[in-house]
């Protein structure tokens, strides 16, 4: 299989500064615990129902956390498998904290988290296996 080198080119939705269409987030990454965190307040223009945001927002960001760690790493790295637990509803306007932790390496596979905190308290959760490319 050909290797793949992974580019960023700003235009990230979750992180890309180029993308006005993006939540354009800041993230910042511990080498030393190899976790990375962020904060969003979700708009209504990501609701799913009225002042409830959208599921797939939810996950990408989770997602997002999970491959952005181990890029910032420096392994190149997709997902291969990604499980999400909604714990509670998030509403418009609510800031949330994201934490992503590498839990697991090996030669082929990288096994992640991420979490979604509002007050401290977990609102969703994914778990996600990572593939190296």
């Amino acid at each position: 299989m050909k290797k793949i080198v992974l580019q960023g080119d700003n235009k990230c939705f979750v992180c890309g500064k180029g993308n006005p269409d993006g939540l354009q987030l800041d993230f910042i990454t511990n080498r030393e615990d190899e976790s990375i965190s962020t904060e969003f307040t979700p708009t209504k223009t990501y609701q799913g129902f009225v002042d409830i945001i959208h599921g797939g927002i939810i996950s990408t960001v989770l997602d997002e956390a999970m491959v952005k760690l181990a890029f910032e790493l420096g392994i190149n790295a997709v997902t291969a498998k990604m499980e999400i637990k909604f714990r509670k509803p998030v509403f418009s306007g609510e800031r949330l904290k994201i934490t992503g932790l590498i839990l697991k390496k090996d030669k082929k596979w990288i096994e992640a988290e991420a979490l979604a905190y509002r007050n401290g308290e977990i609102v969703a959760e994914a778990k996600g296996l990572l593939i190296k490319v």
